[in-house]
């Protein structure tokens, strides 16, 4: 099992942000995403997988479009959202799963 597995396998929430480094959103989405970990603390994990460098995950989940988080608990996919949410959204849907 990768690193990238044991990441999502855990019982912490896992926010993983797909992005890519030419994507104008993707860079938005850096300091909304800072926000909401000082906001979750230890509560949650968030990752950046860049799906140039990472094409096999990429692949492995569908990812068409960039920004893309996906939130995994114990491996599951539990909630899917592109393009670039507003903080609160994110939030409230990691909070459904801690």
């Amino acid at each position: 099992m990768g690193k990238f597995d044991e990441m999502i396998n855990s019982t912490t929430p896992t926010l993983v942000d797909f992005y890519a480094t030419w994507c104008g959103p993707c860079k938005m989405m850096s300091p909304l995403l800072e926000q909401v970990a000082s906001e979750m603390g230890d509560e949650t994990k968030i990752i950046k997988v860049d799906i140039d460098k990472n094409r096999d995950a990429a692949a492995q989940y569908g990812i068409r479009s960039v920004p893309t988080l996906i939130l995994f608990k114990e491996g599951e996919i539990v909630w899917r959202q592109s393009g670039l949410p507003p903080k609160n959204l994110i939030t409230e849907s990691i909070k459904k799963f801690i």
